[in-house]
């Protein structure tokens, strides 16, 4: 668990950093780094979705996911989270215009995708932090900019990154040995296909912002899919 609270701490180090420096920077500029981490986003989304062996598994999962994460209103639970905190924060004050926006997008962004994932599962499975290290690193570099653009909301998703990236590596812990390579993999490119979805959002391309945070549940799906589809191969 070391590992997740160094990548908490640089988040939290990050974004207030780009906090204190974005008032240097025009308005111009944050936009633009914005598009430029959108692009970066899709990059990461799309590496980690390629490296699928079995599209229908990826499509099954994302399906049955954004379903559960409709009925359940995951993206609603973590917006009124957001706004929740910066009612606390802020106590009815005006406060920062983009904090839910940039709480929602960075929660996203920090836990979502193939090194967290992976990370989790190496940390949990064999007490190997280097990926984790190596992602708050990347990490440390986006929060800035994300600071910088969005504010303190980008800082309060380091609660998140304990809460997510956490019980992940806990539960890696517990259920890691059997998991197969397989199934890892599937789960890093659903991972990435919700990534992508939140690069359209940050890149402003629909008409309609996406709402990642219900599609979050398919990326623990692969762990049932391939029993089952196992199962119903054999019987046909």
């Amino acid at each position: 668990m070391i590992a997740v609270f160094v990548n908490m701490a640089t988040v939290i180090a990050g974004s207030l950093l780009g906090i204190l420096l974005r008032n240097r920077l025009k308005e111009s500029l944050q936009h633009a780094l914005m598009k430029a981490l959108g692009l970066c986003t899709a990059l990461i989304g799309v590496s980690s979705a390629i490296g699928t062996g079995n599209v229908l598994c990826v499509i099954v999962c994302m399906v049955i996911g954004a379903a559960l994460g409709e009925a359940l209103r995951i993206d609603d639970g973590i917006e009124h989270a957001g706004d929740f905190i910066k009612d606390k924060l802020f106590r009815g004050k005006v406060g920062e215009n983009r904090f839910t926006e940039g709480f929602v997008s960075a929660c996203i962004l920090f836990c979502i995708g193939s090194m967290t994932i992976v990370g989790s599962l190496e940390a949990g499975i064999n007490h190997n932090y280097s990926i984790i290290y190596a992602k708050s690193t990347l990490d440390f570099v986006s929060s800035m900019a994300f600071g910088a653009a969005m504010g303190l909301g980008v800082t309060c998703s380091a609660a998140f990154i304990l809460l997510f990236q956490g019980g992940l590596t806990l539960l890696a812990g517990w259920i890691g040995p059997a998991l197969s390579n397989q199934v890892v993999t599937e789960m890093s490119a659903v991972g990435g296909v919700i990534l992508i979805g939140m690069a359209i959002n940050m890149l402003e391309l629909g008409k309609e912002r996406i709402k990642v945070s219900n599609m979050l549940p398919a990326i623990f799906l692969p762990i049932l899919y391939f029993p089952l589809a196992n199962w119903l191969g054999g019987l046909f």
